[in-house]
């Protein structure tokens, strides 16, 4: 199922931009910063994210082909701003898992509800 268009649109012009102020600081959240693949424009979508052993992990919940993986996918690179700490990472790469293992229990229940089971993992640039 993943989330429709719809609820894409609500959240970019409603949702994205409250947490966009808040998203930097909050556990569990962090801001993307992006360069658009066509117009060469920087883009800062907030989300969910996760640590991981070498960088972070991101629920695709709008599924693998969001604009906003494509530009992270095309350039090979992004910015992440979490717990007001910002990190470069690099080498994205999409992977399907059903079992939704690294993401906590609560989330992997939320996510299992609307179907999502790809994510995003980047890796921290030194």
């Amino acid at each position: 199922m993943v989330l429709s268009r719809r609820v894409a649109r609500f959240n970019r012009r409603a949702t994205n931009r409250v947490l966009g102020h808040v998203a930097p600081w909050l556990p569990g959240f962090g801001v993307l910063t992006h360069v658009g693949r066509r117009s060469g424009h920087r883009y800062r979508t907030p989300l969910n994210v996760f640590r991981t052993p070498d960088g972070y992990v991101v629920a695709l919940t709008y599924g693998p082909d969001a604009d906003w993986v494509k530009n992270v996918l095309a350039a090979g690179e992004c910015e992440l701003t979490t717990r007001g700490r910002t990190v470069r990472l690099r080498d994205p790469r999409v992977v399907h898992d059903e079992s939704r293992r690294p993401m906590p229990l609560v989330v992997r229940q939320v996510l299992r509800l609307i179907d999502a089971s790809h994510f995003l993992y980047l890796t921290e640039a030194d």
